[in-house]
């Protein structure tokens, strides 16, 4: 056997361990004691003095596995246990403060914005905390162990889950709809977490109330029974609920000076510090419902996929950068093959009429006439199409143009006829603006811009002018159908484009019943 040499460094080593182990017994040791004093302390129950780390954390991790399937963000509440050694610290911290008797109640009356407080354990949680406040109640300190488990996951679970439905709504735009490139934002795991951190639950409660003008004056009305004008009570009642889902996402204008298209409505505001100080009404993009066949009131749960109609608008957030007056329309391969070489196959002076260039491999062809269009087909269509400004132009005289992934944007048109009618849902997917220089004057103000604008719009240039805002614009293209107007009245607007249908499929298991 060979001898291993004894080097001195090796001392401070061993003489570092030695002093370093009973500081960690004694920390686990006051762990343990502290749990005891702090459940008796709360409870004044005598079996707690029994109690200690070692014997409550297989108890919570079995009760936490039976409950898991069951609690909302499972992830998130586990970390946050396990960050602090899964002491019980709701119960130590909320239950003699009066929080975990007021969580109940708050969870029994979500039903005061349409959502369905049966998916919440209220009973076990008042179960649970009458328990530990009847000293005599637990007689076995496995059953003060199980008393408090379930009472902590219960309470992790229904807070979070409470409090993310009403500062976050409980559906995921994104998640449903196919064409919602808005910005909005879900809870995060730090979000959540303070939420389980905070030193009173009730306060917190209360500050999370939605208190918007919109929301109280909708939520006022669903508690009233309200049943809006040329709507039945069932149909009304669901326009309601769908809408004050929709105020509670996290998506809404928050600059002093934004610019807002409310799809349903046809209509562009501009708003300056919550006022609406220019509107009009607009044309958006076709949609699959425009004749209203499918509604709220005979809903039967077939829409939950969302299935958009080619033309419609998305709902999207960005920046109006700049404006392009006399433009050039780069027309979508989708308009092309539907249209544009249906019309050319027809008339052979179609383009010409309508100053529409052709191009292939980049270069432009001088003489598209002599093209059999009628042997084109989508298949095999290799031209692009251009329409030069003018008077026919589609996009009219100018356009403002923001970044978005849809290539949408604002324009003026030169049919002015779709303005007259309810019903503007006639576009391609863009906006049509009722009145383009009005916005314009709103956006730059009065100065050189404006007047290049103004100059340009009534002369037939054959080019572009392309021109920066001085101070980029938010735009937000939204869907709105139910609101309360300025004197009160719930307003309500057809649901165009089915999305309604949608939402409210996928609202079935949270609503009040």
């Amino acid at each position: 056997m060979i001898p291993i040499p004894f080097r001195k460094h090796f001392i401070p080593i061993i003489l570092s361990a030695c002093l370093v182990l009973p500081a960690v017994l004694q920390s686990c040791k006051k762990k343990h004691e502290m749990i005891a004093e702090d459940m008796f302390r709360i409870t004044q129950n005598e079996i707690f003095k029994k109690a200690d780390a070692e014997g409550y954390i297989p108890v919570f991790k079995r009760i936490f596995t039976k409950y898991r399937s069951k609690t909302a963000n499972p992830l998130v509440i586990e970390s946050f246990f396990k960050k602090n050694e899964y002491q019980p610290l709701l119960v130590i911290n909320h239950l003699n403060n009066g929080d975990l008797e007021a969580l109940p109640e708050y969870l029994d009356k979500i039903n005061e914005h349409g959502l369905d407080p049966t998916i919440y354990p209220s009973a076990e949680i008042k179960a649970l905390v009458a328990k530990l406040k009847d000293k005599k109640a637990i007689k076995t300190i496995d059953e003060a162990y199980e008393t408090v488990a379930k009472l902590e996951v219960l309470t992790a679970g229904a807070l979070i889950k409470y409090s993310n439905a009403l500062q976050y709504g409980v559906i995921n735009p994104k998640k449903i709809y196919s064409r919602y490139f808005m910005a909005t934002r879900r809870p995060d795991s730090t979000t959540m977490l303070a939420t389980l951190n905070r030193a009173d639950f009730k306060t917190f409660l209360d500050s999370i109330q939605p208190k918007s003008p919109q929301y109280l004056a909708l939520q006022k009305a669903y508690r009233d029974s309200v049943t809006i004008e040329g709507l039945s009570r069932e149909e009304s009642k669901r326009y309601l609920l769908v809408s004050l889902e929709r105020l509670r996402w996290r998506n809404k204008p928050f600059e002093p000076k934004y610019v807002i298209v409310n799809i349903p409505d046809f209509r562009l505001d501009v708003i300056e510090d919550g006022k609406s100080v220019l509107n009009m009404k607009v044309c958006v993009g076709q949609g699959r419902n425009m004749k209203n066949q499918n509604t709220l009131e005979h809903f039967d749960d077939t829409a939950r996929a969302d299935k958009p109609f080619p033309r419609e608008t998305p709902i999207l957030n960005s920046l109006i950068h700049s404006v392009e007056v006399n433009p050039i329309w780069n027309i979508p391969r989708s308009i092309a093959t539907k249209e544009i070489i249906v019309e050319a196959a027809d008339d052979r002076y179609y383009l010409s009429n309508k100053n529409i260039d052709v191009f292939k491999d980049g270069k432009k062809i001088e003489d598209p006439e002599t093209i059999d269009w009628s042997q084109v087909t989508p298949d095999n269509l290799e031209y692009e199409f251009k329409q030069r400004p003018g008077e026919d132009n589609s996009l009219g005289k100018i356009k403002f143009l923001f970044k978005n992934r849809s290539s949408v944007y604002l324009h003026d048109t030169p049919n002015k006829e779709a303005f007259r009618h309810a019903m503007r849902a006639v576009s391609h997917g863009c906006v049509r603006l009722g009145d383009p220089l009005g916005l314009a004057q709103n956006l730059f103000g009065e100065g050189a811009d404006l007047d290049t604008i103004s100059k340009d719009m009534v002369e037939d240039k054959p080019n572009p002018t392309n021109i920066g805002l001085p101070k980029k614009t938010p735009i937000y293209i939204t869907y709105v159908t139910c609101w309360a107007d300025d004197n009160g009245t719930i307003q309500y607007r057809p649901d165009v484009y089915g999305l309604d249908i949608v939402l409210y499929a996928h609202l079935q298991s949270f609503l009040a019943k």
